[in-house]
């Protein structure tokens, strides 16, 4: 479990760092460069799906090479880049370069993460060491974004941002000097067991077809965050207040994660995913048809509890039904699965707000997430769920 904690506070430092950054820039892009929702939401887009395959890749790598720490720590290294890069941006293009920087290292980090974390734990402890690993990320955006929001609330005018952006790079360098303490689980395997991909994927079950499945149908309405924070200022919150209504959400999360990651380990993955499925379509239904600050306010909030519910658990379901010779490639996958539909689903709710107004594309994310909530409900045979 130590090394959980490792994990988890190289997680903290780099969301303090990376959420000090990103609630600000739709609005650094909206206000500054005049960008429009549309536009938004193709940059989002693109810069989500254009790392996507590296989740796979990075994922197959761990698995032939068992070298996760380097390639984690690689991952993790772009995170000062990616802030370099909005400091010297000049229009949108160069945020949308920045962005796909940032995505290009999680892509490279997240699989070797997971894969470490999963090593980390027995079987009867996998969900709550997911648990604690979100506990510690979530609790490093909240952070981050309290400081964003007394950063924004102290300062004045459009060099605030890349004023904020180059604070952003002290908890990175911290992050980057957690992996010193962070001890890598070495299990070699048969080469030709490493390598055989084909023989694997045939290894792969039912039930981790359908969450396949059940995440690219959730995430084709499941937008980016930005448009959360564009609709709460939408509805009359100040830049400043946008800001900590994300740190509402993250709070949230982080408060939750143990407890339901815990729980994952005795009551089922399955019965958590749905009920985190359900409750992201109630959040997006607030955001389509409630735009009142108490019910945005109250929206951020669930949001975290869905967070809560699904971050970690889907990541302990996908690591215990995964082939053991391909854990990390099928971590990857899943990740690029969803990498891949954020750039349909980014696009279509910008032209679905620009060309029809807030309502829709929130009403689609809705109907979309309890569609993948019914679908994991009636078809998930999980291995763990008790009687």
């Amino acid at each position: 479990m130590i090394n959980v904690i490792f994990i988890g506070l190289v997680s903290f430092f780099t969301d303090l760092s990376t959420e000090m950054v990103y609630p600000l820039v739709p609005l650094f892009l909206a206000n500054v460069y005049g960008a429009t929702p549309a536009l938004i939401g193709v940059i989002e887009g693109v810069a989500e799906s254009l790392a996507s395959l590296l989740k796979v890749f990075s994922g197959y790598l761990t698995d032939r090479y068992q070298k996760k720490k380097p390639l984690a720590f690689a991952g993790y290294a772009t995170g000062l880049v990616y802030k370099f890069a909005l400091i010297l941006s000049v229009s949108w293009v160069g945020v949308l370069v920045a962005r796909s920087i940032d995505r290009f290292g999680k892509g490279i980090r997240t699989a070797p993460r997971d894969v470490l974390v999963s090593e980390s734990a027995d079987a009867k402890t996998l969900g709550k060491s997911f648990g604690l690993h979100k506990a510690l990320d979530m609790a490093g955006s909240a952070a981050g974004i309290l400081a964003a929001f007394f950063l924004v609330s102290m300062s004045d005018g459009n060099y605030a941002y890349k004023k904020i952006f180059l604070y952003s790079c002290v908890p990175a360098v911290f992050a980057l000097f957690m992996f010193a303490f962070i001890k890598e689980k070495k299990a070699p395997r048969a080469a030709k067991e490493r390598v055989n991909l084909m023989q694997g994927f045939k290894k792969i079950d039912f039930n981790l077809k359908l969450y396949l499945l059940v995440s690219l149908v959730f995430t084709i309405g499941n937008s980016s965050n930005t448009f959360l924070l564009l609709r709460a200022q939408n509805v009359g919150y100040s830049p400043a207040m946008v800001i900590l209504l994300y740190f509402i959400y993250n709070a949230v999360s982080s408060i939750f994660a143990i407890p339901f990651g815990k729980l994952s380990d005795s009551f089922g993955r399955k019965r958590l995913l749905v009920a985190g499925y359900l409750t992201f379509a109630l959040v997006y239904a607030l955001f389509a048809f409630a735009p009142t600050k108490p019910a945005i306010l109250s929206a951020f909030a669930l949001y975290g509890l869905f967070t809560a519910l699904t971050a970690g658990v889907e990541r302990a379901l996908i690591a215990e039904i995964a082939p053991k010779e391909l854990k990390g490639t099928m971590l990857g996958l899943q990740s690029t699965v969803v990498g891949i539909a954020l750039l349909p689903a980014s696009v279509i709710a910008g032209f679905l707000w620009t060309g029809f107004g807030a309502t829709v594309p929130f009403a689609f994310g809705s109907a979309m997430s309890f569609a993948a909530a019914i679908i994991l409900l009636f078809f998930l045979k999980g291995k763990k769920e008790p009687a």
